[in-house]
């Protein structure tokens, strides 16, 4: 086997066969699972949220009873999603961030993505487009809630609790104003 440099670095060919690819290192969540007897019976008068953080998972509960149990994920360290005893203050089919987003320029095309409305200048020409939230359940006065998202396997959101489009529908249906919301270490 051939050594090179002075690091000592295998040969090419063996270094490059271990080198993993990206989506081997994300852990692959369990899709969502519905009980569909359950299911049948759950209003939005009758169902409460519980996030576990350490499992990833959000469950939409009848009781004790797990209707719906999907994968999330929530807020990053240094952006963590609130945790406790929440409720939803308010639903949005489409809701938009009004802090993270896009500069697009007047043919909407994205110039610079994935900015803080906060923290990014806007390029000459261009203006702030949020970025879409659908099926948005607000938990919390400024803005944090559950919707529609990238769920890599761990926390990643700016503190929302991002789930699948067919998670975030189907919890989003299941919950009112007043839904009870527990968040933590379940």
């Amino acid at each position: 086997m051939a050594i090179f440099g002075i690091g000592g670095l295998a040969h090419a060919g063996l270094f490059q066969s271990q080198m993993r690819k990206p989506g081997e290192l994300i852990r692959k969540q369990e899709p969502l699972k519905v009980n569909q007897a359950l299911l049948k019976q759950a209003t939005p008068d009758n169902t409460h949220i519980v996030v576990s953080i350490p499992k990833q998972r959000a469950y939409l509960m009848i009781g004790e009873q797990i209707v719906a149990d999907g994968p999330v994920s929530s807020g990053k360290r240094g952006h963590e999603s609130p945790t406790g005893h929440l409720h939803v203050l308010a639903k949005d089919p489409n809701h938009h961030s009004s802090l993270y987003g896009d500069f697009v320029d007047g043919s909407g095309r994205v110039v610079r993505a994935g900015v803080s409305a906060r923290i990014d200048s806007a390029p000459s020409g261009t203006h702030f487009a949020g970025a879409a939230m659908k099926w948005f359940l607000r938990l919390t006065e400024d803005g944090v809630g559950m919707h529609i998202g990238i769920l890599p396997g761990y926390p990643a959101s700016h503190g929302c609790i991002r789930q699948s489009s067919e998670g975030a529908k189907l919890f989003y249906d299941h919950a009112k104003v007043g839904t009870p919301v527990d968040v933590g270490d379940y």
